[in-house]
Parts: structure tokens; C-alpha cells; sequence
């Protein structure tokens, strides 16, 4: 029996009810399990519910209690979208007023579930039979079968004339270790094929690796990037009509921090000067850094750079923002071990929060050298440079003053 096979067996009664007895299952108990499980039924069938229950425990981070009721491959777990990721993509296609897509490399169907969810019909296609089926059947046990028709085909195949939008999630791993792929003409399918695929439609949006350079970008569209809970997920490249709200702007550059949904998008400013660093430092978000939108963040809060290849800012006084985290600075020194341990005893710190950018220094061997006595109070620690220098910024949140 194939995994294929294997698969729709999975689908049946006598799987149903392996799936529906290993709904809390203890993934060290996995071994008792199997031994006791195959005395009544299939091996083959009993490592597949194994499996799928292992896979639905892990895929609870990104979809939460629908996971339980999914169907998941090994990659399908680790490549799909986090659920409210895609919800924010499905939303802003649905304010433009997209109500036909095409989804390419759809995988095990998560962004064509929040789609659906949306309002909008779609095409989900992959050439995977394994990650279709998979597909298919999460269509099937979230109710949203109506909505979406899965294609086992080459993506580079099929016609998309006639949708509202297109959107295109290539492959960006190697198959034969898993491993992440960098170039974006090494995708599958390449960018530039899927970037010719988003111009004939009316609007499109192209899921790419955050790190992607911006050198690689196309001129005429918009590049979000998001962060969920401040680690940053992916990169979106925006097609379509220029409008108010949330249409494209060609060439701009957009931060979108989810879950709270805030979204600053770029107004092309210059570089802040560098400067003294004053009481306050404010750590932009991932995304923000990504998007090259340090200086959108610094003229909100009045500040200026520490250095000029630092992506920290620095201000004399405190303007929260969502787009970076403020913090209040009460040392600033030259980079000193001994005088740093010495600082921190005199301070009662038993915590430390070790952040680098721009330093050499490990935080882990850092921590090793400072160890610390277990006092009752915290402190920050920032690894950087200042005007080029080693320097060593100690600190707490704004919000604990």
C-alpha cells in the first residue's frame, strides 16, 4: 500500500476511529501504541494514524483547535502558513474585492481554507497527489468543500484566465535534506515565472522568503512583510491596481505586525543621522528592519540612529509605537566583561536579557562569564555598536518604569 493509498484508507471508518483513539495521545507512549494498535488492525494503517496524529499535535501552533480535524504531511506542517497569517492575506484580497483566486502549489490547502473562510472560490492546485488529497480532505472536515476545488497538476499548466487573482507559494526547500533555499530563482516554480504569472491577473500575491534581497524585487509591485508576535514569517509581493485602503502601491515597502494588525507602509525616507544615545532605545521589529523602514520608525519617535549600520534607535523621550519596542536605558559603556559583572552584583541582577546586534560576542558565552547569583532583580543588556565602538547598552522595558 502506497502513502497515497495509505492515505484514503486514513479517510475511513476503521482510520476515523485510529484517528479519533489518538486524539491525546502521548507521543512518548508511540511505540505501546503501535505494538498494541496492530493486534486489531493494519501496521500500515496504524503508523499513518500514528503519524497523523503526531503531525496534528504539532500543527495546533499554526492552526489552533482546526488541527485537530486536519490532515497534514511532514512538509505540509513545516511549509504551510500560520492560520491568522493567512487569514490577514485572504482579508486584504477580499477588501480588493477579489472573489475568484487561483491558488498555485496550494500544498495541504491552509491558505485556501482562509480564503474560502473570506468569501472567495478557489482553484487550489498542486502537483503533489499526497499534499491534493490532503487538501481535499481539509476541505472537506472545516466545511468549506463548496468553496474550493483542489487540481493535481503542474502549476505551470494551468490556465487562470477568468480569476479575480492569483496567488503563488513556491516551493523553497530542497527535497533532499529540507533545507532553505535563498535564491529565489531556485524556488519551484522560479519567482521570475511566478512574477510573469501575477501580471495577467487583475490583482496577485507571491508568498516569498523574508530575507529575499530587495534587488530581486519587482519595481511594479509592493512587498509586505510580516511578523507574528515579532518573529518574522514571510514576505508578500503585491500586484494589482493602485488604490486607497489596502491596494498595492507599486514599489512600496509595507511592515505589517500580526496579531495586532498594525501596518506601516514606507514613504521612501533618507537614512536618520546617527547620534548620542539617549534615554530611551527603541528595537524596531523584524518585519520593520526587513522592509528597510528604520527611518519610518525613528521619525515617529523623534530619535536617530546609534550607529550607522545599527538598526537601533535612539530619543530623549518616550513615543510608544507598535512597530518597535522601547526601552530605557540607564548605562551606557564601553564593551567590559569585568565591569559588567561587577555592575550587575552591585545591582542585585539575577536576570539578564542578552541582546546583540552588530557585536561579535555570543550571548550564551556572555551569560556563561556573567553568572549570575540568582538576585530578584532583571536587566536588559544590548551588544552593539555605538559611533563604531564596542559599546554595551544596560536597560529595562519603558513599560516597567
Amino acid at each position: 500500500m502506497n502513502d497515497l493509498d495509505t492515505f484514503v484508507a486514513l479517510l475511513g471508518p476503521e482510520g476515523q476511529a485510529l484517528l479519533q483513539e489518538l486524539r491525546d495521545h502521548d507521543p512518548a507512549d508511540e511505540l505501546a501504541a503501535a505494538t498494541r494498535l496492530r493486534r486489531d488492525h493494519a501496521a500500515p494503517l496504524v503508523s499513518a494514524a500514528l503519524t497523523q496524529a503526531r503531525l496534528r499535535q504539532r500543527a495546533a501552533a499554526k492552526f489552533g483547535a482546526d488541527a485537530q480535524r486536519m490532515y497534514f504531511t511532514p512538509n505540509g506542517v513545516e511549509q504551510s502558513t500560520r492560520a491568522s497569517v493567512a487569514a490577514h492575506r485572504a482579508a486584504r484580497l477580499a477588501g480588493l474585492g477579489v472573489r475568484t483566486l487561483a491558488d498555485l502549489c496550494c500544498g495541504i490547502g491552509g491558505d485556501a481554507l482562509a480564503l474560502a473562510r473570506a468569501g472567495i472560490r478557489v482553484l487550489a492546485v498542486d502537483r503533489d497527489p499526497l499534499a491534493c488529497a490532503a487538501a481535499r480532505a481539509n476541505a472537506e472536515a472545516l466545511g468549506l468543500a463548496e468553496l474550493i476545488e483542489v487540481r493535481c497538476a503542474d502549476v505551470t499548466e494551468v490556465d487562470t484566465a477568468g480569476y479575480d487573482a492569483v496567488f503563488v507559494d513556491p516551493a523553497r526547500r530542497t527535497k533532499a535534506r529540507g533545507g532553505r533555499i535563498f535564491d529565489p530563482e531556485a524556488y519551484s516554480p522560479p519567482l521570475s515565472w511566478a512574477v510573469e504569472a501575477a501580471r495577467t491577473a487583475p490583482f496577485a500575491a507571491l508568498k516569498i522568503a523574508p530575507g529575499v534581497p530587495h534587488e530581486a524585487l519587482p519595481e511594479d509591485a509592493e512587498t509586505e512583510w510580516i511578523s507574528y508576535g515579532g518573529e518574522v514569517k514571510e514576505a508578500v509581493v503585491w500586484f494589482g491596481r493602485p488604490g486607497g485602503g489596502d491596494g498595492p502601491v507599486a514599489g512600496g515597502r509595507r511592515a505589517t505586525l500580526l496579531p495586532g494588525g498594525g501596518s506601516l507602509l514606507g514613504a521612501g525616507l533618507p537614512d536618520p543621522e546617527p547620534g548620542p544615545v539617549g534615554p530611551y532605545l527603541y528595537e524596531p521589529d523584524g518585519a520593520v528592519i526587513r522592509a528597510h523602514l528604520v527611518a519610518e520608525v525613528a521619525q515617529q519617535v523623534g530619535g536617530r540612529l546609534i550607529d550607522p549600520t545599527i538598526a537601533y534607535v535612539t530619543a530623549d523621550e518616550l513615543r510608544p509605537t507598535p512597530f518597535a519596542t522601547a526601552y530605557a536605558i540607564t548605562d551606557v559603556l564601553p564593551f567590559n566583561v569585568k565591569r559588567l559583572k561587577a555592575l550587575l552584583r552591585e545591582r542585585g541582577a539575577g536576570v539578564a536579557v542578552i541582546k546583540k546586534r552588530g557585536s561579535a560576542v555570543e550571548p550564551e558565552e556572555l551569560r556563561k562569564k556573567l553568572k549570575l547569583a540568582g538576585g530578584g532583580n532583571s536587566c536588559t543588556i544590548f551588544l552593539t555598536r555605538v559611533a563604531g565602538a564596542p559599546t554595551m547598552l544596560l536597560g529595562h522595558p519603558a513599560d516597567e518604569v
